[in-house]
């Protein structure tokens, strides 16, 4: 078992990109961001699964492009085909839905609040995010239903059990809560864990969505970033059929520690991930 993480330094105080290229980002983001806002709009009603997710998979690889974003897929992926799918990851930052996105498109579980936000909550609606809340317990059975719905039609549902996010050097205790989807559909799980290094390799923390950091800033700091590498690592797949959602949450929780190098949770937490569901 792991007994020390990995060191992250703060980003550095100053911008690392020419301001015309920073202009240049902001204005292929935001144009980016259009194109998706006509897809799930006047495109996803119309077409399948299996081809709203080709679409999703073309717009994050290009949004990780457009943001100098480098992809670095390891481990066991999981096949393009895969069916009753559930990706399970540690969570540092937004982009995290991109990368994964990127390797294996997904519809996310999130929490109700992102609803709220301006444009890039109707873009999560309209692509299909199954929205929960989290002090209302009696929305288990909504989602196990929503879910169960979305894993028949195909697609593959992606979430991060820890329920926040992290600067990357650590892992937060996996709420077991949102597992229980999983063991009621009987489904297969594929941790991954994420991690964000400078053009050097060495770890980054520029991508780390934490603190008071508004959304804002978070995207203004990557773009000043000359470029980062995201690097997705799955670990074999469990399957959720015969165990409980404790069980998978801990085995879970147990292979992502191992790939990032970061001591368990619940060696140091008291385990409380059974009272609510958690975005």
């Amino acid at each position: 078992m792991p007994t020390s993480s990995t060191k992250f330094a703060p980003p550095p105080p100053y911008v690392r990109t020419h301001r015309l290229i920073r202009v240049l980002r902001w204005s292929r983001l935001l144009t980016h961001v259009g194109v998706g806002l006509v897809a799930v709009g006047a495109i996803y009603p119309r077409v399948s699964a299996q081809r709203r997710a080709i679409i999703t998979g073309w717009w994050a690889r290009k949004l990780l492009r457009i943001l100098n974003i480098l992809l670095s897929i390891h481990g066991a992926r999981p096949a393009t085909d895969a069916r009753n799918l559930i990706v399970a990851a540690n969570h540092i930052s937004w982009v995290d839905i991109f990368v994964i996105n990127a390797t294996q498109p997904s519809r996310f579980i999130a929490k109700a609040e992102i609803r709220d936000w301006p444009i890039a909550g109707w873009l999560s609606d309209k692509a299909g995010t199954i929205f929960i809340r989290r002090t209302r317990r009696s929305d288990t059975a909504k989602i196990n239903e929503a879910m169960h719905n979305v894993l028949a039609d195909g697609a593959t549902i992606g979430f991060f059990p820890e329920g926040t996010t992290t600067s990357g050097d650590k892992l937060l205790k996996f709420h077991t809560s949102l597992f229980e989807p999983a063991v009621a559909n009987a489904a297969t799980i594929a941790p991954a864990a994420i991690r964000y290094r400078a053009s050097d390799g060495e770890p980054s923390a520029a991508a780390a969505f934490i603190g008071e950091l508004s959304f804002a800033e978070s995207i203004a700091m990557i773009i000043s970033e000359k470029s980062m590498i995201a690097e997705i690592t799955f670990a074999p797949q469990i399957e959720a059929s015969g165990l409980t959602r404790r069980e998978l949450a801990l085995q879970s929780e147990a292979a992502i520690a191992a790939i990032l190098n970061v001591p368990l949770p619940h060696a140091h937490q008291r385990f409380t991930g059974e009272r609510a569901l958690t975005g």
